[in-house]
């Protein structure tokens, strides 16, 4: 039976918060953001390992000591981009994984993840033949903007969703479409499309926002407390 495997892309930086420390990191009601998922992750029976792919250069984890049996790994396989960094990390990964096992792919900013948002995604993609990922149906109006900054057209929204994650891919798959795509995909489901592919979108949630600005880590800071009040 395939089993489900996390992997957390954590050797950024994240330039846009401007801290002196990389995002992942950064306190959210007292604990790391990066944290919280991996907390959702723990809370899952299903999830067979998770794994947290970081820069060489990162010391946060450094004098952690884990359990042989314990779930959560430590690769410190970063590269120069995202997609590099989990393709490192599913070849450290290839001798403790079978082919046809699911990989989710997870961003280490994104603390709203809820464990019944887990197991829905599980649940829509456990016998999909390609695979998906969370996502939200647009609901504001798109503009693009010419050099000026002023639009330049309206775009239809009809169809369009905005990508989460996790994204989910059987494990040869995922590794096939990223060391064939050429260029750097944005998120694993390109890669997954340039081979062809269509994969599913399963609706996610508000509150599994990517932590990118300030204004960001303010507003979950807001739903987290509201949720232990």
């Amino acid at each position: 039976m395939a089993r489900f495997h996390i992997i957390i892309p954590a050797a950024g930086i994240g330039n846009r918060m401007e801290t002196a420390i990389p995002k992942q990191y950064l306190p959210l009601s007292g604990k790391p953001m990066i944290s919280y998922s991996i907390q959702t992750f723990f809370a899952c029976p299903r999830i067979a390992s998770i794994n947290l792919a970081l820069s060489p250069e990162d010391y946060f984890w450094r004098n952690l000591e884990l359990d042989a049996n314990s779930r959560l790994q430590l690769h410190y396989t970063g590269g120069e981009t995202r997609a590099q960094t989990v393709l490192n990390t599913l070849l450290a990964l290839q001798s403790q994984i079978d082919a046809d096992d699911w990989i989710l792919v997870h961003d280490a900013a994104r603390p709203g993840l809820t464990l019944a948002l887990l197991n829905s995604l599980l649940d829509s993609l456990e016998h999909d033949v390609v695979g998906g990922l969370l996502a939200l149906p647009l609901a504001d109006t798109l503009k693009q903007s010419n050099a000026d900054s002023r639009v330049k057209t309206t775009i239809p929204r009809d169809g369009l969703w905005q990508a989460q994650t996790p994204q989910m891919f059987r494990y040869s798959l995922l590794k096939r479409a990223l060391e064939s795509f050429d260029g750097a995909p944005t998120d694993e489901a390109q890669a997954i499309e340039a081979l062809g592919l269509e994969p599913k979108l399963v609706v996610g949630s508000l509150r599994n926002m990517k932590i990118t600005y300030p204004q960001d880590m303010a507003l979950m800071e807001v739903l987290i407390q509201k949720e232990i009040a």
